[in-house]
């Protein structure tokens, strides 16, 4: 059993995933986290107010069901199947973010100084908080759809708006994390 406690390699993971994007591509379904939020707002009446959330919201409860797989199955795989929820990061990445002010960077699995709970009455956290969570909203609707239906459903349905999109990500992360984290911080 001590296989499941470490993080599976590329030779594994991969392949599932590729076989998860076939059989929805046989089945004519595409993948994405982000239009979850478009179906619950609309399964809870925003198609009342706007244009945007009127559809058939039933034919993409399958979606939802992904979403509940995503949440149970983290869930098990941070409180029962791992040992250490540390991230695996270099020490000279410990020791930029620890200059910065992230003392728990290679003990924990996200910032305690960004996402513990004591960071809800932290002015500066929280507006960095809601306001990238705006941002990804924003990204998302704007780039017609999140990260992961981009980068697996969309490239693996060869679709050149995806591949535009995914060099975004990776420019708009780099950009983030070289440039504006440390003058954030």
């Amino acid at each position: 059993m001590n296989w499941i406690y470490e993080p599976w390699p590329w030779y594994v993971s991969g392949p599932l995933i590729a076989f998860i994007m076939f059989l929805l591509l046989m089945v004519g379904k595409n993948f994405g986290m982000s239009s979850n939020l478009r179906t619950m707002c609309t399964i809870c009446g925003a198609d009342k107010s706007a244009e945007f959330f009127k559809f058939d919201w039933k034919k993409q409860r399958w979606n939802l069901i992904v979403v509940l797989g995503a949440i149970i199955g983290g869930f098990i795989g941070s409180h029962l199947l791992s040992l250490d929820t540390s991230v695996a990061i270099t020490e000279n990445t410990i020791a930029d973010l620890k200059s910065l002010g992230f003392n728990s960077a290679g003990s924990a699995y996200l910032p305690t100084e960004l996402y513990g709970i004591s960071q809800l009455t932290d002015l500066k956290s929280l507006a960095v908080l809601i306001l990238g969570g705006f941002f990804v909203g924003f990204g998302a609707r704007y780039a017609g759809g999140c990260t992961s239906g981009h980068a697996i459903s969309g490239l693996s349905n060869l679709q050149i708006p995806s591949l535009i999109a995914v060099i975004g990500f990776f420019i708009g992360g780099l950009v983030m994390i070289h440039f504006l984290f440390p003058l954030i911080f």
